[in-house]
């Protein structure tokens, strides 16, 4: 019977002598906590929330418990196409700046532990932990099926937002190119794009991207969360590293896109001492306007990242939880429109209040114009009669 770890016990040692489980249970001695692997971002495999029970790992009695030292197995990325039917979402959502999207991959090979979209891969029966980052979903035929909901009668332009679930540019859009596809489609209707991404990748495609922004219809921005190589490379173990992030920002901005920088999200006494600094390297790398976002921990992710706070980050993993609550009314995550990016509290003040004076001081309160809807033409398909005019 397990029994739950009490400040005392804690004090005494008892959670040092008995693993805990995200609730703040103890788990038996037979049951041994999932360790981080290299290359990796979550910890475990826990199943998502419409799966019954848990999948531990348990000491046969022989081996005995692993080292954190010893290299686990590496874990195959798998990719299985997906037979989607349609290529834009729309939201509703108060909280989000566009009403369109389109997300070429479902999973993300990055890894990056705080992903707000691991949960969704709870609706495919799986786990939003390693699952989510090793077993990926493609849709080729997204150009496609864009070309065809862009073409029907009706349709009213809007900017459409790649990278807002997974991103467009992690590594296996090297090979399967949906992300470029996608672009070429765009640029053919004259349709408005903004994307967000974490990978130098999307410098492939400035030769799209160059030309959109001469008529105002695309604009880019990075996501760097820190400048440490270390850090980023436990918390985003498989995303571009920050010094080419940065250089990715100088590509773009020099090629004339319009190029901002998402210092998101911001994790507290972990990486939001980084806020002004991300903000400094990002504008002399060329970025023009930025933004942040405070961590959130919606649903499985909050065990996740907890798993990976207590492997990764051990001395301060207790710390960084209570700064969390503090900025959720005590509890690890607060769904809740118009507050679920930026928290409530002191803590939550400050850093936004240090976010509005690093902006302005720096000049990245800047915006290169809203992207234009008025240039959308769907081009000519082949069999269609010439126009008169």
């Amino acid at each position: 019977m397990t029994r739950p770890v009490t400040r005392e016990s804690q004090e005494r040692g008892l959670s040092q002598e008995l693993p805990v489980d995200a609730d703040g249970m103890a788990m038996p001695r037979s049951q041994l906590p999932d360790l981080a692997r290299k290359g990796r971002g979550a910890v475990s495999n826990r199943p998502g929330r419409y799966e019954p029970g848990n999948r531990p790992r348990e000491d046969d009695g022989w081996s005995g418990p692993e080292s954190e030292d010893e290299d686990l197995p590496p874990l195959r990325t798998t990719v299985t196409i997906d037979a989607t039917r349609s290529a834009i979402a729309w939201n509703e959502s108060p909280d989000i700046g566009f009403d369109r999207s389109l997300n070429a991959y479902r999973g993300c090979e990055h890894g990056c532990v705080y992903c707000f979209a691991r949960p969704t891969h709870a609706y495919l029966g799986l786990s939003p932990g390693l699952d989510f980052e090793t077993k990926l979903f493609a849709k080729p035929e997204a150009p496609r099926l864009l070309a065809e909901e862009l073409s029907k009668r009706g349709y009213s332009p809007a900017p459409l937002a790649l990278g807002t679930n997974t991103d467009p540019y992690q590594p296996i859009e090297r090979e399967m190119r949906i992300t470029r596809g996608v672009l070429e489609v765009l640029a053919a209707f004259n349709h408005p794009v903004t994307i967000v991404t974490k990978s130098a990748l999307v410098t492939r495609d400035i030769d799209i991207l160059s030309e959109m922004a001469k008529k105002s219809l695309a604009a880019v921005s990075l996501s760097i969360t820190t400048l440490d190589k270390h850090l980023a490379r436990r918390m985003e173990p498989r995303a571009t590293t920050p010094p080419r992030r940065l250089d990715a920002v100088r590509q773009l901005a020099e090629a004339g896109i319009p190029v901002g920088v998402l210092a998101a999200p911001m994790i507290p006494a972990l990486n939001d001492m980084e806020l002004e600094a991300i903000l400094a390297a990002s504008a002399k790398a060329g970025a023009t306007s930025a933004g942040y976002v405070l961590l959130r921990l919606p649903l499985e992710i909050k065990e996740l990242f907890t798993e990976w706070l207590e492997a990764h980050e051990p001395a301060r993993a207790r710390h960084v939880l209570n700064l969390i609550r503090d900025t959720r009314r005590g509890a690890l995550y607060v769904d809740k429109f118009g507050e679920r990016g930026r928290g409530t509290g002191p803590y939550a003040e400050l850093l936004a209040k240090r976010f509005r004076l690093a902006v302005k001081r720096l000049g990245l309160e800047r915006r290169d114009g809203s992207l234009r809807c008025d240039l959308f033409k769907p081009p000519p398909r082949k069999g269609d009669q010439l126009s008169l005019l």
